[in-house]
């Protein structure tokens, strides 16, 4: 463990950094990616306060970990969204349209809601529903009809399960990644 006051310092101002982004993976934004931008510009910044031949704060193997786990755990989330909207039904476009949906609708619920946390949610499961719909809407039938606005009520509802569950299933991952660049921040 490191005994600089700064890199301390530091070290604990990531750790608690890196609680918040967990809590930001909840809600579905991508607070994993955030840390890892950071654990980057530390790296980038380091000379300001280590010695000068001293190693990084994050090496680059970790950061480099840090980004395969952080991508599984995108690759989970948006597996179950899918796979939840097939579960009930969707046809492909209507799986493309709910992973589609669920990424923008995290982002415009924050812009478009302005109630931290919930705006973000309330816009993932919104759109999600509606990328669904809107998929489904799209596709034909197996025997050449169109699909009806009835029709699309199981595979939004399925989407937006797999979406609630994607993000549960990323949560450990994301604790996984602070739990590695907090080690590393600390240099235990």
């Amino acid at each position: 463990m490191t005994s600089d006051p700064t890199a301390l310092l530091l070290a604990t101002a990531f750790s608690i950094f890196g609680a918040l982004c967990v809590v930001l993976v909840l809600v579905g934004l991508p607070g994993a990616w955030l840390l890892i931008a950071t654990a980057i510009a530390i790296d980038c910044l380091d000379w300001i306060w280590l010695a000068p031949n001293a190693p990084l704060t994050f090496h680059p193997l970790t950061i480099v970990v840090a980004i395969l786990i952080a991508t599984a755990g995108e690759a989970m989330e948006f597996a179950l969204s899918a796979a939840g909207a097939k579960r009930f039904g969707a046809s492909r476009a209507g799986m493309i349209g709910a992973m589609i949906g669920g990424a923008i609708g995290a982002i415009g619920g924050t812009v478009l809601i302005p109630i931290p946390v919930i705006g973000t949610l309330i816009g993932a499961l919104c759109a999600t529903a509606a990328g669904a719909i809107i998929g489904e809407l799209n596709a034909r039938k197996p025997d050449g009809k169109a699909t009806s606005l009835r029709d699309t009520v199981a595979p939004a509802t399925g989407a937006v399960l797999g979406r609630v569950l994607g993000t549960l299933a990323k949560l450990p991952i994301a604790v996984m990644v602070v739990a590695l660049l907090a080690i590393a921040a600390y240099r235990i």
